[in-house]
């Protein structure tokens, strides 16, 4: 069996669904009850339910387990400390395999949410535990949450300048290469960038978009403080605002760029570019 973290997330649930599609057995910590349904819905064998800064709860996810893979809810202030729970308790139960979600450029302290992740990749390499980290880019199903504003007003928003430039990932490649080196052996103590094979402008994007949708999609840059205001009207936290408003700027001031080679070195293909990925999601 092995243990999914965080598992109620979109993230949570494809590593979830790779995992069942494979004929493993899932057990899956979340935070509440009303998440309990849809995991069942997707094969979890066993639903923990509270809070990962809670050690016996902890001490129950971890227990009998193949291996862990540890996400920690988005943008959580607490993800260091949460992170060397799972991982002293995962040592406790002497869990074979320990797989962490961290993100790409985690060593960035301009994005207090990368930065806590870097701290517990630190932890974790510190932990003796056989690991295995990887570094995603920013998903290409975030372009999601505005499909509705894309597809009927042909506006694609962006919190950044046009011209910033984003390397993305399909998750679906990311849930790929996670249950890869979760169940495979030969991965211990490695750390893989997780990027697809584009490196795009918004401007490249909207063009991507108007070409599969066949409409047109132009660009609306909204500056940050309408963003917060949007952000705030929609019930987000305070803390989750300021992370993300720090992210957006870094984003503008430098870009944010990976490469595809090690992703697609654990899938043994090219990993899927964001034109396939719109035409899939059509």
């Amino acid at each position: 069996m092995f243990l999914v973290t965080g598992a109620a997330g979109k993230t949570g649930n494809a590593i979830i669904q790779a995992l069942t599609a494979k004929g493993e057995s899932v057990r899956a910590l979340v935070f509440r009850h009303n998440q309990v349904a849809l995991l069942n819905q997707l094969g979890v064998k066993e639903v923990v339910v509270g809070d990962m800064l809670n050690q016996e709860l902890v001490n129950e996810a971890v227990a009998d387990v193949r291996g862990i893979y540890h996400i920690c809810p988005n943008m959580h202030p607490d993800e260091v400390a949460i992170g060397q729970l799972v991982v002293a308790c995962a040592k406790s139960a002497g869990c074979e395999r320990f797989v962490y979600h961290s993100v790409l450029h985690p060593q960035i302290q301009a994005m207090p949410h990368h930065w806590h992740k870097f701290l517990v990749e630190e932890h974790l390499l510190d932990s003796g535990l056989s690991c295995t980290i990887l570094q995603p880019a920013a998903y290409m199903q975030n372009i999601l949450a505005n499909w509705h504003q894309i597809l009927t007003d042909g506006i694609y928003s962006v919190p950044y300048a046009a011209k910033t430039r984003l390397s993305m990932v399909d998750l679906e490649d990311v849930s790929e290469a996670a249950i890869k080196v979760l169940r495979e052996p030969g991965h211990e103590g490695a750390t893989y960038e997780l990027s697809g094979p584009d490196v795009l402008n918004q401007k490249e994007v909207a063009a991507i978009l108007e070409e599969q949708l066949q409409r047109s999609v132009s660009v609306q840059e909204i500056g940050i403080e309408m963003w917060q205001e949007q952000a705030k009207n929609s019930g987000l936290g305070d803390y989750r605002i300021d992370t993300l408003s720090k992210m957006f700027r870094y984003y503008e001031r430098y870009d944010f760029l990976g490469t595809p080679k090690a992703l697609a070195a654990l899938l043994g293909r090219t990993p899927g570019s964001f034109a396939e990925f719109v035409k899939r999601n059509l």
